[in-house]
Parts: C-alpha cells; structure tokens; sequence
C-alpha cells in the first residue's frame, strides 16, 4: 500500500495492496508524479478491477483542474492538456487490431506527451517502449496491483 507515512519517501516498483479507493488514489498520484513526457502506464485485469479508477486518479494528480474524467470506453481516447505536457487515456476494450490505436493518435498521444491506456494487451507487441505495467487483480475487498518497468520505467521509484 502507498501510505502517507513520512518514514519512507520512495517505494520501488513491484506488488502493492489496494485496500481502499483512497489506496488506489494515491497509486495513482505517485504514478502521476512519476510520468514523464513519451512514456505510458498501462493498465491491465478484469472488468471492475480499478483500471478506470486508477486512470481517473492519475489524470486527477495531474491536471487538478478538470472536474469531468468520463471513461473513454466509447469513444476510445480522451485528451487532456497538462500544466508539463499533454496527457491521453486510452481504453482500447473495444479495437479488435492493434494498427487502430495508432489511428486514434497514440503515436502522437506519446510524441507529444504521455499516455494511460487500459486494456494494453491489444497492441500486442506494439507496446510502448517506455511504459509502465500495472496489472489490477481483485483480492478479497481490495485489489493487488503488480506494476512491471519496462524501459525509461527500470530502476524508477516512486515518491510517496
């Protein structure tokens, strides 16, 4: 779990509890803290898992100022303009190829800022490079999210 203790100031990554809304909030504030232009986090489980709200929480962290976060499940990709760089969230539930996230503009999403994008698995092998795996998996009440670096994300720590 991500706490507020000011005992430890970083968490490497690797498997976390998310007992409550407020433990995933924070993930996804350190997430948000973490991002950088060009890179991804990517977020994988089941249907109900927490993907959206983790997604909600990061964007939140990021760009404060936006009251309404809608799911993109319809429309594929939202787009937000960050006070450091251009953020995008990404639900690729419904593609059934991966060429059609690089239509909606995750190519351009990444060149120009930083992506959240749920459901990565249907890219394939056309994964970001720098990203973040962070796969969401019920446990009882809460959830356990185990989160992967895979790039620019190796070695990387998060603040608390």
């Amino acid at each position: 779990m991500i706490s507020e203790s000011p005992a430890e100031k970083c968490v490497a990554l690797g498997a976390l509890s998310l007992q409550t809304e407020a433990d995933t909030a924070r993930l996804g504030a350190a997430l948000a803290r973490a991002l950088r232009k060009g890179e991804a986090v990517c977020l994988s489980g089941a249907l109900g898992a927490g993907k959206s709200v983790l997604a909600r929480a990061l964007i939140r962290a990021l760009i404060p100022s936006e009251r309404d976060l809608p799911s993109p499940t319809f429309t594929l990709v939202q787009f937000y303009d960050g006070p450091q760089f251009p953020i995008a969230h990404f639900d690729l539930y419904r593609l059934t190829d991966a060429a059609e996230a690089f239509e909606i503009g995750l190519d351009e999403a990444l060149a120009h800022g930083a992506a959240v994008i749920e459901w990565p698995e249907r890219l394939g092998d056309e994964r970001p490079r720098d990203r973040l795996d962070v796969m969401i998996a019920l446990e009882g009440e809460g959830r356990h999210a185990t989160l992967t670096p895979h790039g620019a994300w190796e070695g990387r720590r998060l603040e608390r």
